[in-house]
């Protein structure tokens, strides 16, 4: 079935910025939502896949402090959808996107992004100090595991029966580097 257009998007007249076409698939979104990402958008740039990570509970604790008791889930997407297109950049209506800023307190997720390495986690946010650092703990945590398990990793090459995982980082890379001396020592 295709996907009709509900609401066509304007062009500007001056420049490439524009308005999107608002499908029914948009719509359904809005009432109907079929993933995390889709019940969460109002927040920002949440994650697209349905996986229990700690984005995921920082995306919960957000809605938490941005969703008055008193408003309904999809009034939010509503308002997101028709006053900001779905997007953080873009505004549709000027009234309707001051009513969500107004109503979530202006609580979004500008980006999050996995830099240089699988494990180096980029979190932006645009919320209470405490939503911050949590952010900032969750960064915090995924770069220390991510770089253990790297550790563990290099040193299964060259000491395949290692069972000394439980050590912290400097202890790991201490014993990684006195490995690798004793190694090239012996050539």
């Amino acid at each position: 079935m295709k996907n009709p257009i509900i609401f066509k998007g304007k062009k500007a007249k001056m420049g490439p910025v524009h308005t999107m076409n608002i499908r029914l698939d948009d719509i359904r979104a809005v009432f109907f939502p079929r993933n995390f990402n889709e019940k969460y958008k109002y927040l920002g740039s949440v994650p697209y896949k349905d996986e229990n990570t700690m984005l995921h509970a920082l995306v919960l604790v957000m809605d938490a402090e941005a969703k008055p008791w008193w408003c309904p889930r999809w009034f939010l997407r509503f308002l997101h959808l028709f006053g900001s297109d779905n997007s953080i950049v873009r505004v549709r209506n000027r009234f309707l996107h001051n009513l969500e800023q107004r109503i979530t307190k202006g609580i979004l997720m500008w980006d999050y992004k996995y830099k240089w390495t699988n494990y180096d986690l980029r979190i932006s946010v645009s919320a209470p100090k405490y939503l911050q650092d949590l952010a900032d703990a969750i960064e915090r945590y995924t770069y220390v595991n991510g770089y253990k398990q790297e550790l563990i990793d290099e040193i299964k090459k060259i000491e395949p029966d290692f069972k000394q995982e439980y050590l912290p980082n400097h202890e790991l890379e201490q014993y990684l580097n006195e490995k690798q001396n004793s190694t090239t020592d012996s050539n």
